[in-house]
Protein backbone atom coordinates (compact mmCIF):
# COMPACT_ATOMS: atom_id res chain seq x y z
CA UNK A 1 0.00 0.00 0.00
CA UNK A 2 1.39 3.38 -0.95
CA UNK A 3 2.43 5.71 1.83
CA UNK A 4 0.49 8.54 0.24
CA UNK A 5 -2.73 6.55 0.43
CA UNK A 6 -2.04 5.51 4.02
CA UNK A 7 -1.46 9.11 5.09
CA UNK A 8 -4.74 10.17 3.51
CA UNK A 9 -6.64 7.31 5.02
CA UNK A 10 -5.25 8.06 8.47
CA UNK A 11 -6.23 11.69 8.02
CA UNK A 12 -9.83 10.67 7.47
CA UNK A 13 -10.10 11.03 11.24
CA UNK A 14 -13.09 8.88 12.03
CA UNK A 15 -13.62 6.86 15.17
CA UNK A 16 -12.47 3.29 15.47
CA UNK A 17 -15.45 1.31 16.71
CA UNK A 18 -15.69 -1.70 18.98
CA UNK A 19 -16.25 -4.96 17.13
CA UNK A 20 -19.76 -5.29 18.51
CA UNK A 21 -20.63 -1.89 17.13
CA UNK A 22 -19.05 -2.71 13.78
CA UNK A 23 -21.33 -5.73 13.53
CA UNK A 24 -24.36 -3.66 14.50
CA UNK A 25 -23.47 -0.89 12.04
CA UNK A 26 -23.04 -3.22 9.11
CA UNK A 27 -26.12 -5.18 10.13
CA UNK A 28 -28.34 -2.10 9.98
CA UNK A 29 -26.89 -0.93 6.66
CA UNK A 30 -27.18 -4.38 5.08
CA UNK A 31 -30.77 -4.69 6.27
CA UNK A 32 -31.78 -1.29 4.86
CA UNK A 33 -30.03 -1.79 1.51
CA UNK A 34 -31.55 -5.25 1.14
CA UNK A 35 -34.98 -3.88 2.01
CA UNK A 36 -34.86 -0.87 -0.32
CA UNK A 37 -32.88 -2.33 -3.23
CA UNK A 38 -33.65 -6.04 -3.01
CA UNK A 39 -31.92 -8.89 -1.17
CA UNK A 40 -30.06 -10.28 -4.20
CA UNK A 41 -26.50 -8.86 -4.20
CA UNK A 42 -26.11 -9.61 -7.92
CA UNK A 43 -29.02 -7.28 -8.66
CA UNK A 44 -28.27 -4.76 -5.90
CA UNK A 45 -24.84 -3.27 -6.51
CA UNK A 46 -24.72 -1.23 -3.31
CA UNK A 47 -25.61 -4.29 -1.24
CA UNK A 48 -22.96 -6.38 -2.99
CA UNK A 49 -20.21 -3.87 -2.23
CA UNK A 50 -21.38 -3.42 1.36
CA UNK A 51 -21.30 -7.18 1.92
CA UNK A 52 -17.75 -7.30 0.53
CA UNK A 53 -16.70 -4.53 2.92
CA UNK A 54 -18.42 -6.23 5.84
CA UNK A 55 -16.49 -9.42 5.14
CA UNK A 56 -13.21 -7.49 5.05
CA UNK A 57 -14.18 -5.99 8.41
CA UNK A 58 -14.56 -9.57 9.66
CA UNK A 59 -18.31 -9.30 10.19
CA UNK A 60 -19.57 -12.88 10.72
CA UNK A 61 -21.43 -14.46 7.83
CA UNK A 62 -24.34 -15.14 10.17
CA UNK A 63 -24.79 -11.41 10.83
CA UNK A 64 -24.87 -10.71 7.09
CA UNK A 65 -27.25 -13.58 6.31
CA UNK A 66 -29.58 -12.82 9.21
CA UNK A 67 -30.08 -9.18 8.20
CA UNK A 68 -30.71 -10.07 4.57
CA UNK A 69 -33.30 -12.62 5.66
CA UNK A 70 -34.94 -10.03 7.93
CA UNK A 71 -35.24 -7.70 4.95
CA UNK A 72 -36.72 -10.48 2.79
CA UNK A 73 -39.35 -11.27 5.43
CA UNK A 74 -39.96 -7.64 6.34
CA UNK A 75 -39.63 -8.36 10.06
CA UNK A 76 -37.00 -5.80 11.04
CA UNK A 77 -37.20 -2.20 12.15
CA UNK A 78 -37.17 0.65 9.67
CA UNK A 79 -34.05 2.78 10.04
CA UNK A 80 -33.70 6.33 8.77
CA UNK A 81 -30.35 8.06 8.15
CA UNK A 82 -29.72 11.36 9.91
CA UNK A 83 -26.71 13.63 9.91
CA UNK A 84 -25.77 15.85 12.82
CA UNK A 85 -23.22 18.63 12.79
CA UNK A 86 -21.60 20.65 15.51
CA UNK A 87 -18.52 22.09 17.14
CA UNK A 88 -16.65 20.07 19.75
CA UNK A 89 -13.80 20.78 22.17
CA UNK A 90 -11.14 23.21 20.97
CA UNK A 91 -13.33 24.49 18.13
CA UNK A 92 -13.27 21.13 16.36
CA UNK A 93 -15.90 20.53 13.69
CA UNK A 94 -17.89 17.28 13.69
CA UNK A 95 -20.07 15.41 11.23
CA UNK A 96 -22.01 12.55 12.82
CA UNK A 97 -23.94 10.06 10.72
CA UNK A 98 -26.63 8.00 12.42
CA UNK A 99 -29.10 5.31 11.40
CA UNK A 100 -32.06 5.17 13.73
CA UNK A 101 -35.58 3.86 14.28
CA UNK A 102 -36.29 6.60 16.83
CA UNK A 103 -35.18 10.08 15.83
CA UNK A 104 -36.20 11.68 19.14
CA UNK A 105 -34.03 9.28 21.11
CA UNK A 106 -31.04 9.67 18.81
CA UNK A 107 -31.05 13.46 18.59
CA UNK A 108 -31.39 13.67 22.37
CA UNK A 109 -28.44 11.32 22.95
CA UNK A 110 -26.20 13.08 20.41
CA UNK A 111 -27.09 16.53 21.77
CA UNK A 112 -26.36 15.28 25.28
CA UNK A 113 -22.81 14.38 24.20
CA UNK A 114 -22.22 17.98 23.09
CA UNK A 115 -23.80 19.38 26.26
CA UNK A 116 -21.62 17.28 28.59
CA UNK A 117 -18.44 18.81 27.16
CA UNK A 118 -19.94 22.31 27.12
CA UNK A 119 -20.25 22.37 23.33
CA UNK A 120 -23.18 22.82 20.99
CA UNK A 121 -24.74 20.85 18.18
CA UNK A 122 -25.19 23.02 15.10
CA UNK A 123 -27.84 23.27 12.42
CA UNK A 124 -27.70 21.41 9.12
CA UNK A 125 -24.93 22.84 6.93
CA UNK A 126 -23.04 24.54 9.74
CA UNK A 127 -20.09 22.15 9.36
CA UNK A 128 -20.60 20.17 6.15
CA UNK A 129 -19.31 23.04 3.98
CA UNK A 130 -15.91 22.53 5.65
CA UNK A 131 -15.66 18.99 4.27
CA UNK A 132 -15.55 17.09 0.98
CA UNK A 133 -17.12 13.69 0.43
CA UNK A 134 -14.37 11.58 -1.14
CA UNK A 135 -13.52 8.00 -1.97
CA UNK A 136 -10.04 6.46 -1.86
CA UNK A 137 -9.73 3.16 -3.70
CA UNK A 138 -6.67 0.95 -4.14
CA UNK A 139 -6.77 -1.54 -6.99
CA UNK A 140 -4.41 -3.98 -8.68
CA UNK A 141 -4.64 -5.99 -11.90
CA UNK A 142 -4.79 -3.01 -14.27
CA UNK A 143 -2.53 -0.07 -15.10
CA UNK A 144 -3.18 3.65 -14.71
CA UNK A 145 -4.19 4.20 -18.33
CA UNK A 146 -6.69 1.33 -18.36
CA UNK A 147 -8.28 2.50 -15.14
CA UNK A 148 -8.47 6.16 -16.12
CA UNK A 149 -9.97 5.33 -19.53
CA UNK A 150 -12.58 3.04 -17.99
CA UNK A 151 -13.65 5.61 -15.40
CA UNK A 152 -13.83 8.49 -17.86
CA UNK A 153 -15.80 6.39 -20.35
CA UNK A 154 -18.40 5.92 -17.63
CA UNK A 155 -18.51 9.63 -16.76
CA UNK A 156 -16.83 9.13 -13.39
CA UNK A 157 -14.63 12.04 -12.37
CA UNK A 158 -11.17 11.25 -11.03
CA UNK A 159 -9.51 13.84 -8.78
CA UNK A 160 -6.15 12.08 -8.53
CA UNK A 161 -4.63 8.80 -9.67
CA UNK A 162 -1.24 7.40 -8.63
CA UNK A 163 0.69 4.17 -9.17
CA UNK A 164 2.68 2.63 -6.31
CA UNK A 165 4.42 -0.55 -7.46
CA UNK A 166 1.53 -2.72 -8.72
CA UNK A 167 -1.20 -0.80 -6.86
CA UNK A 168 -3.17 2.05 -8.44
CA UNK A 169 -4.54 4.54 -5.92
CA UNK A 170 -7.60 6.59 -6.85
CA UNK A 171 -9.13 9.68 -5.31
CA UNK A 172 -12.65 10.41 -6.55
CA UNK A 173 -16.14 11.52 -5.57
CA UNK A 174 -17.25 9.71 -2.43
CA UNK A 175 -20.81 9.34 -3.67
CA UNK A 176 -19.58 7.37 -6.71
CA UNK A 177 -17.68 4.67 -4.82
CA UNK A 178 -20.06 1.80 -5.74
CA UNK A 179 -20.09 2.77 -9.42
CA UNK A 180 -16.31 3.12 -9.45
CA UNK A 181 -15.79 -0.33 -7.94
CA UNK A 182 -18.21 -1.83 -10.46
CA UNK A 183 -16.38 -0.23 -13.40
CA UNK A 184 -12.97 -1.26 -12.07
CA UNK A 185 -13.92 -4.93 -11.67
CA UNK A 186 -15.32 -4.98 -15.20
CA UNK A 187 -11.97 -4.03 -16.80
CA UNK A 188 -10.65 -7.61 -16.68
CA UNK A 189 -10.79 -10.76 -14.56
CA UNK A 190 -7.51 -9.93 -12.80
CA UNK A 191 -8.67 -6.66 -11.24
CA UNK A 192 -8.87 -6.76 -7.44
CA UNK A 193 -10.09 -4.02 -5.12
CA UNK A 194 -7.41 -3.99 -2.43
CA UNK A 195 -9.02 -1.34 -0.26
CA UNK A 196 -11.91 1.09 -0.53
CA UNK A 197 -12.86 3.99 1.75
CA UNK A 198 -15.37 6.78 1.40
CA UNK A 199 -16.33 9.51 3.82
CA UNK A 200 -16.10 13.16 4.79
CA UNK A 201 -12.65 14.71 4.62
CA UNK A 202 -12.06 18.25 5.97
CA UNK A 203 -10.61 20.89 3.68
CA UNK A 204 -8.23 21.87 6.47
CA UNK A 205 -7.14 20.24 9.72
CA UNK A 206 -7.08 21.90 13.13
CA UNK A 207 -4.57 21.42 15.94
CA UNK A 208 -6.27 21.64 19.33
CA UNK A 209 -4.42 22.67 22.54
CA UNK A 210 -2.78 19.93 24.59
CA UNK A 211 -5.01 20.64 27.58
CA UNK A 212 -8.09 20.05 25.40
CA UNK A 213 -7.14 16.58 24.14
CA UNK A 214 -8.51 14.70 27.15
CA UNK A 215 -11.89 16.42 26.84
CA UNK A 216 -11.85 15.79 23.09
CA UNK A 217 -11.29 12.06 23.66
CA UNK A 218 -14.07 11.99 26.24
CA UNK A 219 -16.41 13.51 23.65
CA UNK A 220 -15.36 10.96 21.04
CA UNK A 221 -15.94 8.10 23.48
CA UNK A 222 -19.43 9.37 24.32
CA UNK A 223 -20.39 9.62 20.66
CA UNK A 224 -19.01 6.15 20.09
CA UNK A 225 -21.26 4.85 22.86
CA UNK A 226 -24.43 6.12 21.18
CA UNK A 227 -25.97 3.00 19.67
CA UNK A 228 -27.43 4.71 16.59
CA UNK A 229 -24.23 6.54 15.58
CA UNK A 230 -22.70 4.92 12.51
CA UNK A 231 -19.76 7.21 11.66
CA UNK A 232 -18.06 10.18 13.29
CA UNK A 233 -15.81 12.56 11.35
CA UNK A 234 -13.78 15.46 12.74
CA UNK A 235 -11.13 17.91 11.54
CA UNK A 236 -8.57 17.56 14.34
CA UNK A 237 -5.13 16.68 13.06
CA UNK A 238 -3.10 16.32 16.25
CA UNK A 239 -4.88 13.48 18.04
CA UNK A 240 -4.49 9.74 17.65
CA UNK A 241 -7.57 7.62 17.11
CA UNK A 242 -8.63 5.06 19.68
CA UNK A 243 -7.63 1.53 18.70
CA UNK A 244 -10.32 -0.39 20.57
CA UNK A 245 -10.82 -4.02 19.61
Amino acid sequence: MGRKFEVRKAAMAKTMLLKSKVYSRYGKEIYMLAKTGGPNPDANLSLKHLIDKAKKAQVPADVIKRNIQKAEKGIGEDYTPYRYEGFGPGGSAFIIDALTDNINRTVSEVRNCFTKVNCKMGVSGSVEHMYRHLSYISVKGANEEEILDALLENDLEVFELDMDEDIVEIEANGFDVDKIEDVLTSINDQVEIVESESGWYPHEYLDIPEDTKELFQKFMDMLNDVEDVQEVYHNVGNVEESQDE
